[in-house]
């Protein structure tokens, strides 16, 4: 047995309606631009939804409101799942999903600040958002305020060195403001993590620099919840591991690299992908 599969957690709870109705969301934005990173979004579901349903601050009307909280999706390419969340909550409209990547459309393959109300951060460059969250952590220091700072990063992401730079200098300024959260579905885009670049022992690497850590089930919203709703140590940042499946929730995506990013999808994909989501019962 590889560590890879070592590693895994038991069989996530149940997918409840509110899980699935997100995920239809970004069917409909796949729909709409008939393009897309399925497998990165799919994996993202519940560790975005307990954010915005539970944990993060926020003014959805007042997207720049000081006391808010911070929430990074470094992995920008898995950006429909947030753009999800962010219609979800009322920062922008619903209908505007099925514009994505549509020519003229403020909804791109990737995140952008200052476009689209909600987003903290450009993203897409992979290995930027820890570096970006530690000083947005930092800043809330100085300025005296509780406001936390969330960075969601892929596990092909941290292959960039940038990530472990960020990590000793959130460890050395004791960030405990700041969480760090890695989409550990286990899968990059050309193949497994254990083939490209292996991860292992991930938890170790993450309390190696400081971070008080924590591997989880990433589907498990009650387990996600428990991890989230506050720092987990009073002097050190926080590093989650949220093991997740590539695709997850629609069965025939599930685990495949072949799904990280599909291009021109044609309608029947596209039918098939919803009625997938339906029937799914685990």
């Amino acid at each position: 047995m590889t560590s890879e599969v070592a590693h895994l957690h038991p069989a996530s709870p149940p997918m409840d309606q509110r899980s699935k109705d997100l995920r239809r969301m970004v069917l409909d934005a796949l729909d709409g631009g008939g393009r897309g990173h399925i497998g990165s979004s799919m994996s993202l579901i519940e560790i975005l939804r307990v954010l915005y349903d539970d944990v993060l601050r926020f003014k959805a009307d007042e997207p720049m409101w000081d006391g808010r909280d911070r929430c990074i999706l470094s992995k920008g390419h898995g950006c429909l799942t947030l753009y999800a969340l962010l219609a979800d909550k009322g920062f922008f409209p619903a209908q505007d999903l099925r514009t994505f990547c549509r020519p003229g459309s403020y909804l791109g393959g990737h995140p952008e600040r200052g476009k689209i109300p909600g987003v903290e951060a450009s993203t897409g460059a992979l290995g930027h958002g820890l570096s970006i969250g530690v000083g947005m952590a930092l800043a809330q220091r100085i300025h005296k305020r509780d406001s936390r700072v969330f960075v969601i990063m892929g596990d092909g992401e941290i292959n960039e060195g940038s990530v472990w730079e960020a990590a000793m200098c959130a460890s050395k300024h004791s960030l405990t403001n700041l969480t760090a959260i890695v989409d550990y579905n286990k899968i990059q885009s050309y193949g497994p993590t254990h083939v490209v670049q292996p991860m292992e022992p991930l938890v170790d690497k993450w309390q190696s620099f400081g971070f008080e850590t924590v591997s989880i089930d990433g589907h498990d919203t009650n387990a996600l919840l428990d991890a989230l709703k506050a720092p987990l140590s009073s002097n050190k940042p926080t590093a989650v591991i949220a093991n997740t499946v590539k695709g997850k929730g629609i069965p025939f995506a599930e685990g495949q690299a072949t799904w990280h990013h599909k291009s021109n999808l044609p309608p029947e994909d596209i039918k098939k992908m919803y009625a997938a989501l339906e029937a799914y019962d685990a």
